[in-house]
């Protein structure tokens, strides 16, 4: 089994700054490839970031590329989220997930296997 703890949400400016943290729990000989996914109020859950089990490869979705970054932690098993440059759309509860079943998980938020508990970002003006 797999435990997820998402931290550091808050409420930021837009044009400021956060950085997400997902705590991973499993065991130590498992691997995960983790994902980064979010949620509007009235909105259907949307990718965000993944990334492969070692961290080498990362993707995002275009509403974040070159503002936000995925990255790991593998010995300390923390999972981030650097957000730069927010803004009011950027607004949701966020959620990290992981995916047991690949290298690098999809975009898909039914592909992956687990689900932390999310934290909320949001972004005024």
């Amino acid at each position: 089994q797999v435990r997820l703890v998402e931290s550091g949400g808050g409420l930021v400016q837009a044009g400021g700054s956060l950085r997400l943290s997902c705590a991973i729990s499993k065991r130590p000989d498992s691997e995960y490839a983790m994902g980064w996914f979010r949620q509007a109020p009235g909105k259907e859950r949307e990718f965000v970031a993944r990334i492969s089990r070692s961290g080498g490869m990362t993707n995002y979705a275009h509403s974040v590329k070159d503002r936000f970054t995925i990255s790991r932690d593998n010995v300390k098993n923390t999972l981030y989220l650097q957000m730069n440059s927010l803004n009011l759309e950027d607004t949701a509860v966020y959620y990290c997930a992981a995916d047991g079943k690949r290298t690098l998980g999809t975009s898909l938020d039914g592909t992956y296997d687990y689900w932390g508990q999310g934290t909320q970002v949001t972004v005024s003006s």
